[in-house]
């Protein structure tokens, strides 16, 4: 058996660096609310995002939330909200933490924006 007979394509290799994602990141500034109860009463946080996809977002915010809070998202432009849990520690940076979240269902539509196909790549310059 020779050495190409023997070797199976296993479709695109990840990079070094590059994660598995379940759906497409676009970077975008959305302005959104976040709701929490703290000691029986609602605390309300605004934040923006710095990412989105139909899972979640990663938003910026100049409070800290730890992980695994259960927070309630609200989208500033529709005033649709969605539940949603920090799913690791956030990481403060400049313009306050960031703080991955993701929704208790994937909610397609929730940001009303139009994602890239799945597999779509930016041209490197």
């Amino acid at each position: 058996m020779n050495k190409q007979a023997s070797q199976v394509d296993t479709g695109p290799q990840l990079q070094p660096g590059e994660e598995r994602r379940r759906g497409q990141r676009v970077i975008i500034c959305i302005a959104v609310t976040l709701e929490m109860m703290k000691a029986g009463k609602k605390v309300t946080v605004r934040a923006v995002t710095a990412s989105v996809n139909d899972h979640g977002a990663m938003l910026v915010c100049s409070k800290n939330f730890p992980m695994d809070a259960e927070l309630e998202l609200i989208n500033d432009r529709t005033e649709q909200r969605q539940s949603c849990r920090v799913t690791r520690a956030p990481v403060e940076n400049q313009q306050g933490y960031l703080i991955p979240v993701e929704f208790s269902t994937p909610s397609p539509g929730f940001w009303h924006i139009s994602f890239p196909p799945p597999g779509w790549k930016a041209v490197e310059n």
